[in-house]
């Protein structure tokens, strides 16, 4: 796949609410994450790694209120999408939370994520 093709599918599946099945599908065995610097997982290396990050993730989710992701933005091997989601958090209540992800495609797989976002004032 080339990088419009690895980007209409991973909106197609987070659409889908099937974010497991981008990584498991998408991504390289050698995928490299990275979040804010400070937060937990700030660089996460490995698909096994970025799969466990994820599933963390969802488990920390109490309830999951909606959210949406806009059409990627291609430019050569990256693309990028905006993503809202709003969920409520076992240990931090219900946020509203905005990001720009940015994802990097070489030889039909994710490579390389990044997320760019502010975290809500507690």
């Amino acid at each position: 796949m080339n990088t419009q093709e690895v980007a209409t599918r991973l909106v197609e599946l987070c659409r889908q609410g099937e974010n497991m099945q981008a990584l498991k599908e998408l991504y390289d065995q050698n995928i490299v994450s990275k979040e804010m610097p400070g937060m937990p997982n700030e660089v996460t290396s490995g698909i096994d790694a970025v799969i466990r990050k994820s599933e963390d993730w969802h488990a920390s989710v109490e309830e999951y209120h909606g959210g949406e992701i806009s059409e990627p933005v291609i430019a050569e091997n990256h693309f990028s999408c905006a993503m809202k989601m709003d969920c409520t958090f076992k240990e931090q209540g219900r946020m509203q939370i905005e990001e720009v992800c940015v994802y990097q495609v070489n030889d039909g797989k994710i490579t390389e994520e990044q997320f760019f976002y502010s975290m809500p004032n507690e």
